[in-house]
């Protein structure tokens, strides 16, 4: 038997606000955080545990981690064997996390309950590719296409994805697994860099970071926008295209500022910087108002992207389905955890949709390669307009960081599904007893 016995759930938050990292119109001090989980099973190797986390940006972490402790009672002594080998058992154990009686009514499927569901069951996924010793991305590869579906819980999609469409659509790449192993291995996957964009960075410190990415090897930038003034956007895509050229994709995010209206007008004054994508342009909820901004764009030959605060597949399968997103931005931890992932790029491969994930907050960067890359490999067989953001923040505090190179993301071959936070990294910024914030406070006082 493999039972979890034990569970260990942290608060961690890195101060980030204070250089400006992750600034937007929306979220001006962002101190990126997570809400860190490790489950723990009776095992001969008493070192083999799975980690998983769930993002965060500061002031809230608690609520998500209450959360996760509100779920502890439904995951331990739960025996994997049935979660992983018995048909439906992945399915039944995620949507007793995701649609437990209670506590349900506080988030069906959505909110803190759906945030810390997704630590949780991250943290078993990397346990399960720990033990088969494989990175995760290569787990999902390996797995026939009947085993991996049954996984997904279609429940409220399969008018627009049915269980045996999933099959075909996996069945279709099996000759090709191989082949386009050794071609990820040697080429890498697209990379973006949205480090240059943050709306808190100086002109001097966005150049200086525009001809360090350019060095690197980028050729795809993405700029924050949605200022009181618009000058304020100008100013800021004048000085990246300055940079950059206007041979490179440029892409711009508002993170939610504006309204419908607002929204496009802002783009069509914005694109003459020749935008590729506007991202979240209103309310992530607002499906009905992302198709009216891409159909009023289309001329001006901007794509609206979004996904990052789409709380489940319910919503994804709207987005798709109606040509409300031209990109989709898949989010490792807004969803319930792997399983539901796995939904939507599947939706997003069957309406041609290319998936082009959220990533640089705490764990993302390392969460999403491997959704790519078995996008690639198994699901679609290409990278044509499809790319992952790159952030380089808080790489440090992870045993197994993800890698850039060439503007290319290089293949994990770790097992696991790498979030390994270093226990130093715990002590020092685990909210609010650890060195780094008991120091803070004593400075207050």
């Amino acid at each position: 038997m493999l039972t979890i016995n034990r569970i260990f759930i942290n608060d961690i938050r890195f101060p980030t606000s204070k250089e400006g990292h992750g600034s937007d119109a929306m979220h001006t001090d962002p101190d990126y955080s997570c809400v860190y989980v490790r489950i723990g099973i009776n095992h001969t190797d008493e070192n083999l545990m799975g980690h998983g986390l769930t993002f965060t940006i500061g002031r809230g972490t608690e609520v998500v981690l209450a959360a996760a402790l509100a779920l502890k009672p439904l995951v331990l002594n739960t025996d994997l064997n049935t979660v992983f080998n018995c048909p439906g058992g992945w399915k039944k154990f995620h949507r007793s996390l995701t649609c437990d009686s209670q506590l349900r009514w506080i988030g069906p499927e959505k909110g803190a309950i759906h945030l810390a569901t997704a630590a949780i069951v991250n943290a078993i996924w990397d346990l399960w590719a720990k033990l088969q010793s494989k990175p995760l991305w290569q787990l999902l590869v390996d797995m026939k296409p009947e085993q991996l579906v049954d996984c997904i819980d279609f429940q409220y999609i399969s008018d627009a994805l049915t269980e045996q469409e999933a099959i075909e659509i996996l069945n279709r790449n099996r000759s090709l697994l191989q082949e386009r192993v050794k071609i990820i291995r040697k080429e890498g996957y697209p990379a973006y860099t949205t480090g240059v964009g943050w709306t808190g960075y100086d002109d001097q410190t966005r150049r200086q970071l525009c001809r360090k990415a350019l060095a690197e090897g980028y050729t795809r930038f993405k700029v924050k926008v949605g200022s009181d003034n618009i000058e304020d956007d100008r100013h800021r895509l004048r000085i990246v295209r300055e940079e950059i050229g206007d041979d490179k994709l440029l892409m711009v995010d508002a993170n939610q500022k504006w309204n419908v209206p607002e929204a496009i007008e802002r783009m069509k004054q914005l694109a003459s910087f020749n935008v590729l994508w506007i991202e979240e342009p209103t309310s992530p909820d607002d499906i009905l108002g992302h198709k009216q901004i891409a159909s009023e764009l289309q001329p001006y030959g901007i794509k609206v992207a979004t996904g990052e605060q789409c709380h489940n597949r319910v919503m994804f399968k709207q987005f798709i389905t109606s040509g409300a997103m031209q990109y989709c931005q898949i989010d490792s931890c807004r969803m319930a955890g792997v399983n539901e992932v796995l939904a939507v790029i599947l939706m997003a491969a069957k309406y041609g949709v290319p998936v082009c994930p959220h990533a640089g907050g705490v764990g993302l960067c390392e969460y999403v390669q491997h959704f790519s890359i078995w996008d690639y490999v198994a699901v679609t067989g290409t990278r044509d307009n499809r790319m992952i953001e790159y952030v380089p923040h808080l790489v440090e505090h992870f045993q197994h960081p993800a890698r850039c190179l060439n503007g290319h993301y290089m293949v994990p071959e770790h097992a696991g599904y790498g979030c390994h936070i270093k226990q130093e990294s715990i002590e020092m910024y685990e909210y609010p007893n650890g060195t780094y914030w008991k120091q803070q406070q004593q400075q207050s006082h």
